[in-house]
């Protein structure tokens, strides 16, 4: 197998980013939203953009919120349907929770509640959620341990979206945080290429 794409949902505060190295290992362009404030090359990336790798097809959804470049990746294999299959979600939304936007504030907040509701909520039931992180990261309050899930059972069973208004949701997801990673302005720094 041949890495021909390098999709990134954000910049990360919690990791240093691996994806110049392994751009520089495959030459696989590394991909990220316009609006991403990176200073090394990368390809832009608009809301709705595809990417076709043979079969596979990957449908760009910019879901600011957790950060003002989030993406999450529609994905669709033509092998098997017509239809979405899988939606990497990054850090906009988990197994069992959302996203933290305390590092953009009430607008943050407010743009996570859109991002979620009328873009991954319009979704259908049966496609599969594959978030960035599992439970034990800083980047969440309540995620669960599971890896996957559907945006239907999310739809039903995550705290974080259970019968709430846009105002109850940003009073809600800004009552309580986790500490903010240790170093995580240094490491955005790193991971924008600016150190």
């Amino acid at each position: 197998m041949r890495i021909e794409a390098i999709l990134s949902t954000h910049i990360h505060a919690d990791h240093r980013s691996g994806d110049r190295r392994l751009s520089a290992a495959t030459n696989a362009p590394i991909y990220y939203h316009r609006s991403a404030d990176i200073e090394y090359p990368f390809t832009a990336l608009d809301d709705g953009a595809e990417i076709s790798l043979g079969n596979v097809v990957i449908r760009a959804l910019h879901t600011p919120g957790h950060t003002p470049e989030s993406m999450c990746y529609l994905v669709t294999d033509h092998t098997r349907a017509k239809e979405p299959w899988m939606v990497l979600t990054g850090d906009t939304l988990f197994v069992g929770d959302v996203g933290r936007p305390d590092l953009g504030g009430e607008r943050a907040a407010n743009d996570l509640f859109t991002s979620i509701h009328e873009k991954l909520l319009a979704l259908p039931d049966y496609v599969e959620v594959y978030p960035g992180h599992i439970s034990g990261s800083p980047c969440g309050r309540a995620m669960s341990g599971k890896p996957s899930s559907t945006i239907g059972f999310e739809r039903r069973h995550n705290e974080a979206l259970l019968d709430i208004d846009r105002d109850a949701f940003v009073d809600a997801i800004a009552g309580y945080l986790p500490p903010k990673p240790s170093g995580y302005v240094e490491t955005v720094l790193w991971n924008r290429g600016a150190v």
